[in-house]
């Protein structure tokens, strides 16, 4: 019994040990988290110090020429890179680091150019930087939003050749400049209308983060400051040298490209077998660029995508041919191997896209309901247009940007009376751009859209996703299962996705904006005018660039291609599922289908109960399901632009976090100009003057034997 009672003794002596530890620890980490938080105030606080004395221009003053004719030409270059990324692997990164970058160098240079002259009339400020950030943005994601890649160009014959169901005319509409043009104007613009009214309960009511926009002001604000211009001039120079690079890399590699699988870019790194399995480096400085960019976890997830299918997956299931599938379909067949490449990709796509909506839907009904059980017992939720008094009890900076953002009101029967009339006008319109899409369908559209367009702001403001192709998505299966099969539903669901994305984005991305704005003291009038003119110039620079590659490259679209445009044939399929059902699949691909997507509400759940500090042990699914139709090539060149930013951060991290978006932005401009006069060439007829292509021994001494006789 002694012994016993003093073995329960030590224990709870150990246990009671083990709780002061925890508790002190507990103490310790409270401390320093406390520390780091008066830190990151007491810097977020000089901001607005430093700025004290200096005038806060009108916001018509913020809005000058000179900034929306550099928001023009950083316009089409950044409409260039995303379309060429658009249209190759669909993964398309920030380029707002790039876009504030340039758009500080070109105006600070013509400024102190006039300045030095006497002939400086107006001073370069934050505010017109802001300005023309948002323009360009707004610019270039119509290149993403207007679906060139995705739904848009998934209604082309091209794609719906490759699909080989429901081909009838009603469901295939093919490329052109006029109505591709108009139909951007139409449903670009209701987005920007349909969260205005909510601007201050988002950003100050709700005090919601807006990452990006956050990250956005910050580099802005810091431009603007003596030792961030320094700064700023060096991450210039950076991004100029590896931009000349990346452009004369891309024209050297022209010069071998004379053919199909020819040059640098069909290189067998790792064996003629691996390439033929889609394994191998192609030298592409954009993707190496992307990849410096991307976070750690989305590449690596790229390549486990791309072993778990091209180097396991695709090669047994081949083995299946003439049992699972007939044979000799060919690789583009849907009802062959190309079925389960495109449908698992489905699957997984789906499954992590509804796992998402779902998280960021709770997340969000769970914020709103936290910020109105803590909005200090008042009574009327506050709107845009309702004064918000400024206590002494918060700090100088809210007080400042506060009072500047509230000044410039947007009056709600604007935004209410905008949205209504393009509605309207939109409703009236789409149906003869598509027959298929009937007014009423835009109608029910348009009346859901505003609440979807909160939900997706909002959850952007949590978390920094938008979910805008999720929204897409559901439109499709909605309208397209509505529409039926007879009646063009393929087609009806595919433009009732385009209407739908290009809201719920323009939304979320206005919010950013809004949120920038408000940290760098640009009045939300100029940024919402500044937005409409970026996205304006977007509808009509977007559509001539996507022509340009359609009419320059004849084979765009195919899986052959050097531009295969995937998405394109996975938004069709799923408009075809969304109308037809799983008739389409072959045998076994169901169940395959279900596994996947399965799978990947399981990994998405692991990764957030396992939280931060193991979370990154896990792939995300959506990077996963990429490599299931293209291959892994681009994977590896964006984990060798990984690695390439993780020894840089071991050797000098300070540099690394300094440089390394702007030698990535470098990499991936450079390159993606290059598209530019190589699509003129291609338009002149011009062609490569060497094919540059690697043989195995064996058909090497074929072909050296036939060229011999």
């Amino acid at each position: 019994m002694g012994i016993s009672n003093r073995d329960e003794m030590v224990e709870k002596g150990e246990i009671a040990l083990e709780e002061m530890n925890k508790s002190s620890k507990k103490l310790i980490e409270d401390q320093e988290e406390e520390e780091k938080r008066e830190v990151d105030e007491s810097v977020d606080e000089s901001v607005e110090r430093i700025f004290e004395k200096v005038e806060v221009p009108s916001w018509q003053r913020q809005l000058t020429v000179r900034a929306f004719l550099v928001s023009l030409l950083l316009g089409i270059m950044f409409s260039f890179i995303v379309m060429k990324l658009n249209l190759t692997t669909g993964i398309i990164p920030s380029l707002n680091v790039a876009a504030g970058l340039l758009g500080y160098f070109f105006v600070k240079t013509w400024t102190t150019f006039l300045d030095k002259s006497g002939m400086l009339k107006q001073p370069f400020t934050r505010q017109e930087n802001t300005v023309i950030q948002t323009c360009v943005v707004a610019t270039s994601g119509i290149a993403f939003s207007g679906g060139f890649g995705s739904y848009l160009f998934g209604m082309s014959s091209t794609v719906a050749d490759q699909s080989k169901e429901d081909n009838y005319m009603n469901n295939i509409k093919n490329p052109s400049l006029g109505w591709m043009i108009g139909f951007l104007f139409v449903v670009s613009f209701l987005g920007l209308f349909s969260v205005v009214p909510l601007r201050k309960i988002m950003v100050i009511d709700f005090k919601l983060t807006y990452p990006s926009g956050t990250a956005t002001a910050h580099l802005i604000n810091s431009f603007h400051t003596p030792q961030g211009a320094k700064l700023a001039k060096k991450q210039v120079r950076a991004l100029g040298k590896f931009f000349s690079f990346s452009f004369l890399w891309g024209f050297f590699q022209w010069f071998f490209t004379s053919g199909d699988n020819c040059g640098f870019s069909s290189f067998p790194t790792f064996g003629l077998q691996a390439f033929q399995n889609r394994f191998y480096f192609d030298f592409s400085a954009t993707y190496v660029g992307v990849g410096m960019i991307c976070p750690y976890i989305i590449n690596i997830s790229l390549l486990v995508g791309a072993i778990l299918s091209w180097g396991i997956m695709w090669p047994l299931i081949e083995k299946k041919e003439g049992d699972w599938y007939p044979a000799g379909l060919g690789p583009s067949n849907l009802h062959g191997i190309q079925g389960y490449r495109v449908f698992i990709a489905i699957a997984m796509i789906l499954g992590d896209g509804l796992y998402n909506f779902f998280k960021v839907l709770g997340r969000t009904i769970f914020g709103l309901y936290q910020q109105f059980c803590n909005r200090d017992n008042r009574d009327v939720l506050p709107l845009a247009n309702s004064p918000s008094p400024v206590t002494p009890s918060i700090s100088f900076n809210d007080q400042r940007r506060t009072k500047l953002f509230l000044e410039d009101r947007i009056p709600t029967w604007f935004a209410v009376g905008g949205y209504v009339a393009i509605a309207a006008i939109s409703a009236a319109t789409l149906p003869h751009i598509f027959s298929q899409l009937k007014w009423y369908y835009v109608l029910v559209i348009y009346v859901f859209a505003p609440a979807l367009a909160f939900c997706n702001a909002y959850g952007c403001g949590l978390t920094d996703w938008s979910l805008a192709s999720t929204y897409g998505k559901l439109a499709i299966f909605t309208i397209g299962a509505w529409a039926g099969a007879a009646h063009g539903g393929v087609l009806a669901g595919l433009a009732a996705c385009g209407v739908m994305m290009n809201i719920v984005s323009t939304a979320s991305d206005l919010m950013q904006d809004f949120k920038t704005g408000y940290m760098t003291l640009a009045s939300p009038r100029s940024m919402f005018v500044s937005q409409v003119i970026g996205t304006a110039m977007g509808c009509v620079i977007s559509p001539c660039v996507f022509w340009l590659f359609y009419n320059a490259f004849p084979d765009l679209g195919k899986t052959t291609s050097k531009y295969p445009a995937p998405f394109a044939l996975v938004y069709r399929n799923i408009s075809i599922l969304g109308v037809q059902g799983f008739s389409a699949l072959p045998d076994n691909c169901l169940t395959l289908c279900f596994v996947f997507f399965a799978a990947a509400i399981i990994i998405n759940s692991g990764r957030d109960i396992l939280g931060k500090k193991w979370s990154w042990l896990i792939p995300l699914p959506m990077a996963m399901a990429i490599p299931f139709y293209l291959g892994s090539y681009f994977a590896i060149d964006m984990c060798v632009g990984s690695l390439i930013l993780f020894v840089w951060e071991k050797t000098n991290k300070a540099k690394a976090d300094a440089f390394g978006p702007a030698v990535a932005s470098g990499l991936i401009c450079g390159d993606g100009i290059w598209t530019l006069p190589s699509s003129i060439l291609a338009l002149a007829g011009v062609n490569p003057p060497i094919c540059m292509k690697f043989l195995s021994s064996g058909t090497n001494t074929k072909v050296d034997t036939f060229l011999g006789s």
